[in-house]
């Protein structure tokens, strides 16, 4: 059989352009003094019936219709015994399917639970995982393959907008990993939990953002071989018809990936402004690129990578997505399935897998599908949803029909004119940074200056600290005042932490950096903005939610009063740090900077 050809596999610098070279805010100010004509178009292609006959894949391969007549299957899931469940978000159910004859076909259904608007799901053994717009539920499967009665794990995700679809995986860590999409097509969130990666815990009791700046990331997986997560995000629309590309990203926790302000590989969107007067550059610089750019406006659906023992050695540790197809893109690109190539856990190549779900007769372009869901079967073919087609695809591999196929040569849907292909290892050399430890925090702490008279109108010394002030209530910063440094001062830190949390180092609930010299007091309610204009550009840090700013008490129901400590430093010099550091690298840089430093400390208990 012969391999299909790597497509595109470029290094960063032949993608770039003389204004991608340039830096970013350089580009901003030249885009904004020039008249920029953005070409793009509104183009649905007619609908087709669908023969399998018309679709290219792989010599060996075969596609067949595992079930049809389903009205509008989504995400799909395969459980241990090979039972196929598949949410359909239209019908507000998820459907059980069985093969039970072994020919390939489904002929066993039935629904298995109810809930309007369910998408997302994911099995971990025998318990499932569901997901609404608004609720995560969990259940278990019972001996006859359906499921026992819903349990109701959180009610209170963001609400949606433009991007409701919600989908989840199980991580190695057994966290669930929810992506939560963007209200808007581009715009700044009121909700820091919009265009994110959720992280929860596998009950329900706690839950903080993974990553942000991911548009809409229905697609993502764990690769086996190195446990890093990859998903693929929608590019936002109009910025024209090769503008912007789907992005494949290395998901890392704390880290920002860009939306709305920067794009594909650190490029501006000069019509969102970054708040608080952050620059584009500054934004760029605390973004990740991806890893691999895909021809825009594709829209990767679920991703699956393949760990079955049907498709020959070279798949097995590749990822497979769901490409549903354009609506805004002339010519259209999408309509197929993609192979997404990895060597030694890195991902190397794009490749079309399955493609002629898209056709041109004349000047008119026709699909046959749209595609949705993906995942691999108990028999380790893969299975592929039609939402609008009522259809679940079956692909398959025999060794004997691939020995006497003609070779087959596939490029991807329309890819002429976009950049399709992999970048630089920025990312993947990326190290985490570990904890910062307690015995510097302590240190810091333990300096030989005066102390600062930190205090709260709020609440007084080991005192109750007010609902107004804990996340499930009004969720705003208590007032804080102290009285003014020694002579040298020219900064404050204010840290909030909780020592008492059941993690290794304190739960960091706000990190504040950069106060001015003549600041002795915060009045109640610091917004949530990565620079603080009426406080002179100070700066503010990552909380361990995963967020900026303030992120108010929120202890495991049950647990004794937890100690919240606000401590406030007197620095000899400003930090000069990037907004949205941790708490690592803040302590790090005042080593050797503290001239005096006080402690509040309030409790509260859930």
């Amino acid at each position: 059989m012969k391999a299909l050809r790597p497509l595109f596999v470029l290094p960063l610098v032949a993608s770039g352009t003389a204004l991608a070279q340039d830096p970013v805010q350089e580009q901003v100010e030249r885009l904004k003094a020039s008249d920029v004509e953005v070409v793009g178009h509104v183009l649905q292609p007619g609908e087709a019936s669908q023969t399998v006959s018309q679709l290219r894949m792989p010599a060996g391969f075969t596609i067949t219709r595992f079930a049809e007549d389903l009205v509008n299957p989504r995400m799909i899931a395969v459980s241990d015994d090979g039972t196929v469940y598949v949410t359909r978000q239209e019908m507000g159910d998820v459907l059980m399917l069985r093969d039970t004859d072994g020919d390939g076909e489904a002929d066993e259904q039935r629904v298995v639970a109810n809930r309007p608007n369910m998408h997302g799901i994911a099995i971990d053994g025998n318990t499932v995982y569901l997901v609404t717009i608004k609720n995560l539920y969990r259940t278990s499967i019972q001996e006859d393959g359906s499921f026992a009665p819903l349990e109701r794990l959180l009610d209170d995700l963001p609400d949606a907008g433009q991007h409701p679809n919600r989908t989840l995986v199980v991580g190695p860590d057994k966290a669930l990993y929810l992506s939560v999409g963007s209200t808007c097509n581009s715009c700044s969130e009121d909700n820091p939990e919009n265009a994110t990666m959720l992280q929860v815990k596998s009950d329900g009791s706690a839950r903080k953002v993974f990553a942000s700046g991911l548009r809409n990331t229905i697609g993502f997986g764990f690769e086996p071989e190195t446990g890093r997560l990859y998903g693929f995000d929608h590019g936002t629309d109009w910025l024209g018809d090769n503008v912007q590309h789907e992005e494949l990203n290395l998901i890392r926790e704390g880290q920002r990936y860009g939306w709305p302000y920067i794009y594909d590989d650190g490029k501006p969107n000069p019509a969102d402004e970054p708040p608080g007067g952050i620059t584009h550059d500054q934004w760029a610089r605390r973004s990740v690129n991806p890893v691999a750019l895909y021809v825009p406006h594709a829209a990767p659906m679920q991703m699956a990578f393949y760990s079955g023992e049907q498709f020959p050695e070279e798949y097995r540790g590749d990822a497979f997505v769901a490409m549903r197809g354009s609506w805004n893109r002339k010519p259209p690109s999408g309509y197929e399935i993609v192979r997404v190539r990895f060597e030694s856990g890195r991902p190397v190549a794009f490749q079309p897998f399955v493609t002629g779900f898209l056709n041109q007769d004349g000047d008119q372009w026709k699909q046959s599908a749209r595609l949705a869901g993906l995942a691999q079967a108990g028999d380790g073919s893969l299975l592929v949803s039609d939402d609008k087609g009522g259809i679940i695809y079956r692909i398959s591999y025999s060794p004997e029909a691939a020995q006497s196929a003609e070779p087959v040569e596939l490029t991807p849907t329309n890819a002429e004119g976009a950049w399709v292909g992999m970048l630089d290892d920025q990312q993947l050399n990326r190290e985490q940074r570990p904890p910062a430890s307690n015995k510097l925090a302590t240190e810091l702490l333990q300096h030989d200056g005066p102390d600062l008279q930190l205090s709260s109108s709020d609440f007084g010394q080991d005192a109750s600290i007010p609902q107004e002030h804990v996340a499930e209530g009004d969720d705003i910063s208590p007032e804080l005042s102290w009285n003014a440094g020694p002579e040298g001062t020219r900064s404050y830190v204010v840290i909030m932490e909780d020592p008492d949390a059941p993690t290794a180092s304190p739960f960091v609930h706000w990190l504040l950096y950069d106060l001015p010299e003549d600041t002795t007091e915060l009045s109640s309610g610091v917004p949530g903005m990565p620079r603080l204009p009426h406080l002179d550009g100070a700066l503010q840090g990552q909380n361990d939610r995963g967020t900026l700013g303030y992120y108010g008490p929120r202890p495991p129901k049950g647990d004794n009063p937890h100690r919240y400590h606000f401590h406030v430093f007197a620095l000899n010099s400003k930090l000069n740090l990037p907004f949205g550091v941790g708490r690592t690298r803040l302590l790090e840089s005042m080593r050797d900077k503290v001239l005096a430093s006080g402690t509040l400390i309030g409790t509260y208990q859930r």
